[in-house]
């Protein structure tokens, strides 16, 4: 039986007027790898740090592990969290930071852990402040996995890694979580490079959640139908559309759902050209990327809640 290892109902953050996340509820199971995206301000690092005692919430109730994270260290022990400007003393250097890790991770495996400096090349003598972007990002990287805690939240620190390092760590993470399942939680900018690792997807837009997902649920889930205007807008008509773009006759529009083989039949008489959507695209159009390229058609918009039927 699968165990929930998070919990939130309503959970809210606010910032003096401005609310960063907003009574939102949702549910994380044990040994899944989460994608938690959005855009830039959306409330991801907001609910990362809520969910590993960081901040106290405003209203609504979140558990982990079956307690309030903020009181319960026993909860923050089995915990890791990894952010993009991660800070260690000045004076550390990487080897002090593996060093320290098994007082803070009570799974903290040593071994992997030289390995993983292995593989990122990573100069463990040499002070942190004299390391690169990239380098620092290792360091993280090597923490939040080596760590094998229960729960582990990646907060972009990849960022700063080349695309062969940030490649490294996809396959590092897989291989060591097939082998050690735990609850992982990525959040990044790159998500056409992790589409293929997430098994579950959270979106959230404005401190609201747009998307809570299985990720083979979302891999297909839309497509974007090309054409004359006039065809691609019958086409659509009765179905739930989450972008538009129109050239003089021509019209672009993405709609939420699968299509079946008459679909598919019926589009190629019209002569509409159908193309898959990428998680990346599907994100963009839903927290507006271009619903609202054509504000005549905004009747026709629907932006996918929580449980929107596909």
């Amino acid at each position: 039986m699968t165990r929930t290892v998070v919990r939130a109902s309503g959970l809210t953050k606010r910032y003096g007027s401005f609310t960063a996340v907003d009574a939102v509820d949702f549910e994380l199971e044990e040994h899944r790898i989460y994608g938690l995206l959005g855009r830039n301000g959306a409330g991801k690092t907001t609910i990362m740090q809520l969910l590993t005692g960081q901040l106290f919430p405003n209203a609504g109730e979140l558990e982990v592990f079956g307690r309030t994270p903020a009181e319960h260290a026993d909860v923050l022990r089995r915990v890791c969290f990894i952010a993009e400007s991660q800070r260690y003393p000045e004076d550390f250097t990487p080897k002090h930071v593996f060093r320290a890790a098994p007082w803070f991770f009570e799974h903290w495996d040593a071994e992997f852990a030289e390995r993983l400096v292995a593989d990122f090349r990573l100069p463990v003598k040499r002070r942190l402040k004299k390391l690169s972007r990239g380098q620092l990002s290792a360091v993280g990287v090597i923490v939040g996995l080596a760590s094998r805690a229960p729960l582990t939240f990646f907060d972009e620190p990849y960022l700063g890694l080349d695309a062969v390092a940030r490649h490294i760590f996809y396959d590092r993470l897989l291989e060591d979580y097939a082998e050690h399942p735990r609850t992982i939680v990525l959040s990044t900018h790159l998500i056409d490079e992790v589409a293929n690792l997430l098994e579950h997807v959270i979106l959230i837009d404005q401190g609201r959640i747009l998307l809570d997902r299985d990720a083979d649920e979302v891999r297909g889930s839309a497509t974007t139908v090309a054409g004359a205007r006039a065809a691609v807008d019958e086409f659509v008509e009765g179905r739930t559309v989450i972008g538009r773009e129109s050239l003089g006759g021509l019209a672009s529009v993405t709609v939420d759902g699968r299509l079946d083989r008459a679909d598919r039949v019926r589009a190629a008489e019209a002569g509409l050209e159908l193309a898959p959507v990428s998680l990346q695209q599907l994100i963009v159009h839903l927290t507006g990327g271009d619903l609202a390229a054509e504000p005549e058609a905004s009747d026709n918009v629907i932006t996918l809640k929580k449980g929107a039927a596909a």
